[in-house]
């Protein structure tokens, strides 16, 4: 059974720092691209970034609010992704979620729900002074 383990949220000031950790166990990680989703209070859930499976080169996609501030990466010897998050803001607050993608090879991600069909409970992130 296919199971993915959040880690690593907490609370930062504005322009602080966070790594989460997606934690994947029961599958074959090097064909696992990974995405990054996230829902904030009252709103719903969005697409952050996704890192596609080892055999795919492990291309990186990021939506546009977050490029140049989030980098994601995966790490096959421990079945891990990280999203290092820099530069936080107040909008970022958020649960963030990790979730399996359905898709592997050579598949262009648009970081949309439909795409992933595993997911995690999620880890709380506030951004907040």
């Amino acid at each position: 059974q296919v199971q993915l383990v959040e880690s690593g949220g907490g609370l930062v000031q504005p322009g602080g720092s966070l790594t989460l950790s997606c934690q994947v166990s029961g599958s074959s990680f090097i064909y696992d691209s990974i995405g990054w989703f996230r829902q904030a209070p009252g709103k719903g859930r969005e697409g952050v970034s996704c890192i596609s499976d080892t055999l795919d080169g492990g291309r990186t996609y990021y939506r546009d609010a977050v490029k140049g501030r989030f980098t994601v990466s995966r790490d096959d010897a421990k079945n891990t992704v990280y999203l290092q998050m820099t530069n936080l803001k107040p909008e970022d607050t958020a649960v963030y979620y990790c979730a399996r993608g359905i898709y592997s090879g050579n598949h262009q991600y648009k970081i949309v729900e439909d795409e992933f069909n595993y997911w995690g409970q999620g880890t709380q992130v506030t951004v907040s002074s």
